[in-house]
Formats: structure tokens, C-alpha cells, sequence
């Protein structure tokens, strides 16, 4: 419509003549006795605001925002004009400075931050699994076995770890159980603000005689958390005091100590 430069008109009458001419309503506007409809082309709609003489007289336009305000309706937030022409020139100088970064030709610059993206994705899943192995002991499955201890005739691998995010404390503790191959694992990891997050988990020949998240729990409570939850083979919990991981993983190996089901055995 506005390279058609379309003639618009506006006129002031009645509602109900308003709705007549068939002139679109917005849902859940209020409009008084007397209406303003705008006339822009085949467009016909009721409206308040002012408007130029011809569409022509908007320039150009640019988008700048979108939004939902209500089911099968979007708010369109555009610049026109002047406004839209230092907006796009603004825009136009960022893509530049984008590129000399990235050291590629503006027209380039998507394609060249999305494969650098891609790139430290990739470093990333490298350095949480390098660092999974570091956790583990730094070496193969059998390291992490020989690890474990015996504690009431039960395998007990314990660590403290630092530099996981707590998000990968099941996948590592996952990959600790295939290590054991029957056992309990029991990881505390260590965040940057001090904050503890504990995982305890069972090989599946133990959850008939263990609980994982009894022994949680009790971790937990020492790193002065509350509660913790999971299933019989596998729970997580967290406490506010990182200082205290290995009373938590003492605490676990004391449980199991004292369990019936050990002293069963």
C-alpha cells in the first residue's frame, strides 16, 4: 500500500453506521457514540490516531517489534519515515562491526557465527566429558573401579568434584555405576558460590536392600540441605555448604555401615 501511495480518508460518524460499512472493530476495544473510520485502499478500520494524506507520505518502514495480545491477534511495533531510515542505518553500521569481528563480509557474518557456535558447542560437550573422566579418576572404566572401597561388603565409590555443572551429576554418576559394576556411588559436586549438590546411585542388584534416596538424605543434611528426592537407584539432592562434602560422603558410607540389610549380610 505504500508504493501504491494509496489517497486515505477519514471520517467521523455513528457506531452503528461505523459498523455498516463493515469497517474492522478491534475485540475488547470501547468505542464511544462517535467513531473515526480510516479509509487506506481496500483497508477499512476504525481508528483514533492521526494519519498521513497518502501511504506514501509514511517512506519507509521497518519492524521492530512483535508481540501476542490476545488469541489470533499480534501487536506489530514498526519506525517509519525519517525514524525507520537512522534506525536502518544504525542497524546497517552494527552488521558492519559484527563482520570486522568476525573478520568476514557482512553478507557472510550469519553464517560464519552460527559455524563459531557450533564450534564451542562442540568444545564445550568436550570439556564436560573431559572433565567427567578427570572426576572419575582420569582414566578408564578400571580406575574408577579400583577406587571404590568396601564398606559393609558393599562397593562404595565417593568423590568430590569440582568444575561439573550440577545439571551432569547423574550422567556422571551413570557412568561411575558402570564402572563399579555392582555398587553404590555417592558424588558431591562443588559450584562456583560454594553450594553443594549431592547424587547417590545404586547398581540395580541393590535396590532391593538399599534406598538411594534414604542415603540422600542423610548426605544432604549434612551439607544443610533438607530432603531430596529420586527414584530407589538414583537421587539428587543440595545443601548451602560445599565445606562439608566429605562429612556428607562419610555420612553415606556410615549409613550403609549401619544398615540393616549390611549387617544382613
Amino acid at each position: 500500500e505504500i508504493l501504491k501511495n494509496e489517497l486515505t480518508s477519514a471520517k467521523v460518524m455513528a457506531l452503528e453506521a461505523a459498523q455498516k460499512t463493515g469497517a474492522m472493530m478491534l475485540f475488547g476495544e470501547k468505542y464511544g457514540d462517535e467513531v473515526r473510520v480510516l479509509e487506506i485502499g481496500s483497508s477499512k478500520e476504525l481508528c483514533g490516531g492521526t494519519h498521513v494524506a497518502r501511504t506514501g507520505d509514511i517512506g519507509v518502514i521497518t519492524v521492530v517489534g512483535e508481540s501476542a495480545v490476545g488469541a489470533g491477534i499480534r501487536r506489530i511495533e514498526a519506525k517509519t519515515g525519517h525514524v525507520a531510515r537512522h534506525h536502518l542505518n544504525a542497524e546497517a553500521a552494527r552488521l558492519r562491526d559484527l563482520a570486522a569481528l568476525l573478520k568476514t563480509p557482512p553478507e557472510a557474518a550469519a553464517e560464519r557465527l552460527a559455524s563459531l557456535v557450533e564450534d564451542r558447542r562442540r568444545l564445550e560437550r568436550e570439556l564436560t566429558e573431559a572433565r567427567k573422566k578427570l572426576a572419575l579418576g582420569g582414566g578408564p572404566e578400571g580406575a574408577a573401579a579400583g577406587a571404590a572401597r568396601q564398606v559393609a561388603g558393599v562397593n562404595l565409590l565417593s568423590r568430590v568434584v569440582t568444575g561439573i555443572e550440577m545439571r551432569d551429576l547423574k550422567a556422571l554418576a551413570d557412568e561411575a555405576k558402570k564402572a563399579v559394576g555392582s555398587g553404590v556411588v555417592a558424588i558431591v559436586g562443588i559450584g562456583a558460590d560454594r553450594k553443594a549438590g549431592l547424587v547417590v546411585a545404586l547398581t540395580p542388584d541393590l535396590t532391593s536392600r538399599f534406598s538411594a534416596v534414604d542415603l540422600v538424605r542423610i548426605g544432604a543434611a549434612k551439607l544443610g540441605g533438607k530432603g531430596g528426592g529420586g527414584r530407589p537407584d538414583m537421587a539428587q539432592a543440595g545443601g548451602p555448604d560445599g565445606a562439608a562434602a566429605e562429612a556428607a560422603l562419610d555420612a553415606v558410607a556410615a549409613a550403609l555401615q549401619s544398615h540393616p540389610a549390611a549387617a544382613a549380610e
